[in-house]
């Protein structure tokens, strides 16, 4: 039966347009999450989101997450659904490490959780309505992915999604550059949220070094700093 408005046509159909209707649903379920950033050069890569404000009494949501010891993700839209696709990621990257005996590589990942979240567009379902966006260190160098509802991913230096994903990647393209510091780099995420939510903005950060190849998140915001030499 036909309904009013936009959602005039059942969610396996196309719009006249050639358009998935689920899917741009989806899209805006993630246009309203949180801002979330991801940056990254040669030598490092940078998630960044922004912590939103809870209720009080209740303790803010996990942002940032840990998918591997050399891969984290980060994403916006519904948490539930974010965290379903985390958990999904961590499924297929404890596999890999069963069968082969090493660790994934950020491109399989990413293509698997694609094809996942491609499959939920193929039947009257609903799609997730979050976007992820991966970091990680494997044999070809630092790899940053995002991943939308639809399945596509995309590869780059930085990404934005969630709300003000427009404004946040015009600050990170006008900071950016290729010698960037791990410093640098998260003062700029920080500043991309920041200017839409104002100072002072609760932001929660991960980084993940060529040096190290393990993905952590900060203390207090600031990188990682190698411990001191031992001295007799």
């Amino acid at each position: 039966m036909a309904m009013e408005g936009g959602m005039q046509r059942m969610p396996f159909f196309y719009s006249p347009e050639g358009r998935l209707l689920q899917v741009d649903y989806a899209m805006a379920a993630v246009g309203r999450g949180s801002t979330t950033l991801g940056l990254k050069t040669k030598e490092f890569a940078v998630l960044s989101s922004h912590v939103k404000p809870t209720r009080s009494l209740l303790e803010p949501a996990e942002k940032v997450f840990v998918v591997d010891e050399h891969v984290g993700a980060t994403g916006s839209g519904y948490i539930g659904d974010v965290n379903s696709l985390v958990d999904e990621i961590r499924v297929q990257a404890q596999r890999h490490r069963l069968v082969y005996d090493t660790p994934a590589d950020v491109g399989s990942l990413a293509r698997h959780v694609g094809q996942y979240l491609h499959n939920f567009t193929l039947y009257t379902v609903r799609p997730f309505g979050a976007s992820l966006v991966l970091a990680g260190a494997d044999p070809l160098g630092m790899q940053l992915v995002q991943i939308d509802p639809s399945g596509t991913t995309f590869r780059g230096n930085g990404f934005a999604i969630g709300a003000g994903a427009d404004e946040a990647l015009e600050v990170l393209t006008k900071g950016y550059r290729e010698d960037l510091t791990l410093d640098e780099a998260i003062a700029l995420n920080t500043r991309a949220i920041e200017a839409l939510n104002g100072g002072g903005t609760a932001i929660e950060h991960g980084v993940i070094t060529r040096e190290s190849g393990k993905f952590v998140h900060l203390n207090g915001g600031k990188a990682p700093r190698p411990p001191a030499p031992k001295t007799n």
